[in-house]
């Protein structure tokens, strides 16, 4: 891996990719790594498109602006793909994870593309059964880290057990932790 993984979050406002990109980054700097995790919108409205950033980095991070090169752009909402340019910066090499329930082999036709690696997860399918709300953050985020293995499941589970205590019903934490588990699973690549 490089010095640093650099990760966009395509979503839309009420979507979670905030929570996911600080989720990712906490756990991360709970690691022992160096980290940035910050939202890119304006006053938005609920449904608005939105971005999120991460950066990890076995170095202190002396960038202070949006990712504009990203090694992985992960899409909470399909329904963006069209609207908003995903793949903008998204080098030949890079990762790109959807949530849908099409093949990754689709998704690839879809957008036009014949490089990048392509995985896609029914993120929402999934939170709808762990979590009883179309919300694809948690689920997205355990197919992000299966992907590109910059830090450990049980890391992760642990992190939004800690964040999310106090917050919310222990139903709904174990929702989340189920919801990382199953996406983990069930992410498919081509």
């Amino acid at each position: 891996m490089k010095d640093m993984l650099e990760v966009r979050w395509h979503a839309r406002a009420g979507q979670g990719a905030k929570t996911a990109s600080y989720l990712l980054a906490e756990t991360a700097m709970e690691a022992g790594k160096f980290i940035q995790a910050f939202p890119e919108y304006g006053p938005e409205r609920t449904g608005a498109p939105m971005k999120a950033y991460t950066r990890i980095s076995d170095k202190p991070i002396r960038i202070h602006s949006q990712v504009y090169n990203p090694d992985v752009v992960v899409v909470l909402d399909k329904s963006l793909i069209g609207k908003v340019n995903v793949l903008e910066g998204l080098p030949p090499d890079g990762i790109i994870i959807v949530n849908t329930t099409q093949d990754p082999k689709e998704v690839r036709k879809e957008l036009g593309i014949t490089d990048r690696k392509i995985y896609t997860v029914d993120a929402t399918g999934i939170a709808l059964q762990t979590i009883g709300r179309p919300i694809p953050n948690t689920p997205m985020l355990g197919a992000l880290i299966r992907v590109v293995p910059i830090i450990s499941l049980e890391e992760v589970l642990n992190q939004l057990k800690r964040k999310f205590e106090g917050k919310f019903k222990p139903e709904v934490i174990e929702g989340n932790l189920q919801a990382i588990k199953r996406a983990y699973e069930e992410v498919k690549g081509e």
